[in-house]
């Protein structure tokens, strides 16, 4: 069985006392006793490797053991998500965290039926980061992804120049994305388009950015889907996998 994950701040000294909402999780979900093995991250590559000396309702007292730090994986993979509807959302938001995506990007597009404005973007966004949070903990990432600001076409674009090489997923591509060349290091941006898929404008748009089209496969993935399978690809021929 693996050894579970939680979150803290603070890893310094010869003892930590995890407490708060992670302290609660572990002491009356996880039921964790004295003398079971925890490890705790900062989300950022530190690891404290601990053991548990005492359990209280809604806190616990470990022991560390020993200390690492896990080095950022490279090259980094950057996926753009069309806005998905509903809870669909935060499905590929599990899925490629899990994966290990390391940088999710919630992105308006044209035909997205979903809209991220005033309360309810920040309340999505706080779902989709909660959801990336509680996914790397289960997946035992000591290095979190990044869910960031909703981003425009435009903001998009600039992410894509920036790249060490881009790619658009489009049904209508001839390259497979299996064949994309890729760096050592940099970042790798895949970008998936919503529901009703990316306009022409838009992958122009891409395109003169740096971007190239590419086919995921023979059959039409969902947007809540195609990140992930995207992932896969590209994770196993970056050597990651």
């Amino acid at each position: 069985m693996s050894v579970p994950v939680f979150l803290a701040d603070d890893l310094s000294g010869q003892e930590i006392v995890l407490s708060g909402p992670e302290g609660r999780h572990a002491a009356t979900v996880r039921r964790l006793r004295a003398g079971e093995r925890v490890d705790l991250t900062d989300g950022r590559g530190a690891v404290a490797e601990c053991v548990v000396r005492d359990v209280a309702r809604d806190s616990l007292r470990l022991e560390v053991l020993g200390r690492r730090t896990v080095p950022a994986p490279a090259p980094r993979l950057v996926v753009v998500q069309g806005l998905p509807k509903g809870d669909r959302g935060e499905l590929a938001v599990e899925m490629m965290t899990e994966a290990g995506v390391d940088v999710i990007v919630p992105w308006a597009a044209a035909r997205c039926v979903t809209q991220w404005k005033g309360d309810r973007a920040g309340k999505a966004l706080t779902r989709w980061r909660s959801t990336a949070r509680e996914a790397g903990k289960q997946a035992r990432r000591f290095h979190l992804p990044e869910v960031t600001e909703q981003a425009t076409t435009a903001e998009v674009a600039a992410l894509l120049r920036g790249a060490a090489v881009a790619a658009v997923l489009h049904e209508e591509a001839e390259a497979p994305l299996s064949q994309l060349a890729l760096p050592a290091s940099g970042d790798i941006v895949t970008v998936v388009g919503p529901e009703g898929g990316i306009t022409g404008e838009e992958v122009e748009r891409f395109r003169e950015a740096g971007a190239t089209t590419a086919l995921l496969g023979p059959t039409v993935l969902r947007t809540s889907t195609a990140g992930v399978a995207a992932a896969a690809v590209l994770l196993t021929r970056s050597g990651r996998w």
